[in-house]
């Protein structure tokens, strides 16, 4: 099973990148996507996704790689995160083979089914709400545009792992949960929290304990 927490990098410099993706994995989360889209600094990802490998293997955490599918199979990660602009699920599969994780943006539920048709393993649904971790969103679905998707994709029989993302509060995660969403995918909420332990156990206890009841 796919853990139902997700955190996606931050950080301008390799530096800022691993010290929030260790501050993460120290504290509890053990599913990493790594973000690092700055042009300018492109050569440096290859360095910084090394060195994160090294961090995932170290912690047992699965590590996935945003948009770069050749970065994800030069170094061995666990798998790769698709926008809707980026490479195509079926060329990624090519590339990295059946048994990586490739995961894929949406925002409707025909994106939703296109990523299934095309053997998407997970999706990233959002936004949430707005955030300001993306420069470009998508249009917003709030709680009412995921049960809307959820409901569709229950009558259609489509059964994939749903992330929520974007501008997601530990406040919003028992009524995302509790619509059958799988789980979440926050970035800033981690990195900028002040107590990542506390803030940490206490999403995995709303984003578990709702199926354990």
């Amino acid at each position: 099973m796919f853990n139902r927490l997700q955190y996606i990098s931050q950080g301008s410099t390799i530096e800022e990148q691993l010290y929030n993706i260790h501050q993460a994995l120290d504290h509890g989360c053990d599913w990493i996507q790594m973000r690092f889209k700055i042009p300018e600094k492109q050569n440096d990802r290859l360095k910084l996704a090394e060195a994160v490998k090294i961090l995932c293997d170290e912690y047992l955490a699965t590590f996935i790689i945003n948009d770069d599918v050749n970065l994800a199979h030069e170094i061995n990660a666990d798998g790769v995160h698709l926008g809707l602009t980026d490479s195509s699920i079926v060329e990624a599969r090519t590339i990295l083979g059946a048994l990586k994780i490739i995961g894929g943006t949406a925002n409707t539920f025909e994106d939703i089914s296109s990523h299934v048709s095309n053997g998407c393993d997970y999706i990233g649904l959002g936004p949430f709400r707005y955030t300001k971790t993306k420069e470009k969103l998508s249009p917003i679905l709030g709680l009412e545009g995921y049960q809307i998707i959820q409901n569709k994709l229950q009558k259609e029989g489509i059964k994939i792992p749903v992330y929520a993302i974007g501008g997601i509060k530990l406040d919003d995660v028992e009524g995302i949960i509790g619509i059958g969403i799988h789980g979440i995918a926050v970035s800033g909420l981690i990195t900028e929290s002040e107590s990542k332990t506390k803030l940490i156990t206490q999403l995995n206890e709303k984003l578990y304990g709702h199926i354990l009841i």
